[in-house]
């Protein structure tokens, strides 16, 4: 066996090993760890419903920053990891509650060294005059340093026009970004068509993000499990005519194709509602019991 046994005074015995075993040890270690880092993206996520994509975005990153820790404790180059992101969907699809979770498991991943969440809007970006917007463009991104910037409905920063300022803003998005991108994330998010056309305002700006995201709606089934998760987080629970009612309701609206249906933000307001109207249903009524109180029947939902 290659180690040896050394008494000591006391009487405790230590293992010494040799520089052969001592090296696979590290790397079991190692190996142990990343698959603790492995379960945590999956713990991370595993509320959300629908987005697998997301874990596998996050895992890759993951990857790369520890091979690049590798390579550099070689003396090896380490390979550019750009981490901003460009997240497409329609509302109520996850985007801003994602881009919050993504700030958070990039900081306990250890890729990002403060893992704070800015979100911002053009408000926050374009100025009224002449070098106004490149200023307030590199301080909101300074100030993201460590952490995320999020910018929602960022095709917003080009419908001003040619006097507007807009254009200047995106100018210094890129230079900007160019500029940052160890320890900083960028993420545009919009409605697909919009943040498509957003992308031909300026030469560079599609080749600056590493990650393209697309937020699908969410189907009947995976809106009736967010349905049932909201309520079950405010400990309620739907009855089967409930869940019939609700789902009956969304088949309706998504047949109807509805232009930018608001998807699981539509469904936690209908949640919300329901959960109003059952209070004023159990205010006259003489059986309230744990059981009564926590359920949500039929003539609660609200869909109007």
């Amino acid at each position: 066996m290659n180690m040896e046994m050394v008494q000591q005074h006391s009487g405790k015995i230590n293992i010494v090993l040799h520089e052969q075993q001592r090296n696979q040890s590290i790397i079991t270690s190692n190996e142990v760890m990343n698959h603790k880092k492995l379960r945590y993206i999956d713990t991370a996520f595993s509320d959300f419903i629908g987005l697998e994509h997301i874990k596998s975005m996050m895992k890759e990153i993951y990857a790369l920053k520890h091979v690049n820790d590798e390579r550099e404790q070689y003396g090896m180059k380490k390979n550019k990891q750009v981490l901003h992101m460009m997240f497409r969907g329609n509302p109520g699809t996850g985007k801003t509650t994602i881009a919050r979770q993504v700030a958070q498991v990039l900081f306990e991943l250890n890729v990002l060294s403060k893992g704070h969440f800015i979100e911002a809007e053009r408000a926050d970006i374009v100025g009224e005059y002449i070098g106004q917007t490149a200023q307030k463009t590199r301080s909101l991104i300074q100030k993201a340093q460590g952490g995320v910037l999020f910018i929602d409905e960022a095709y917003s920063l080009g419908r001003g026009g040619h006097k507007d300022f807009g254009r200047e803003a995106i100018d210094t998005i890129v230079k900007q970004m160019e500029d940052y991108y160890e320890d900083f994330v960028l993420i545009l998010a919009g409605y697909p068509e919009e943040m498509e056309r957003f992308l031909y305002l300026n030469p560079g700006l599609r080749s600056r993000f590493a990650h393209h995201i697309s937020f699908k709606d969410y189907t009947i089934n995976e809106l009736m499990q967010i349905a049932r998760k909201m309520a079950e987080e405010k400990e309620y629970e739907l009855t089967v005519g409930a869940e019939k009612e609700i789902s009956n309701h969304l088949q309706q609206i998504l047949y109807q194709n509805k232009i930018h249906f608001s998807n699981a933000r539509y469904v936690r307001n209908i949640i919300e509602k329901s959960i109003r109207k059952q209070a004023m249903r159990l205010l006259t009524s003489d059986d309230i019991t744990p059981v009564t109180i926590k359920q949500l029947i039929r003539d609660d939902i609200e869909l109007s």
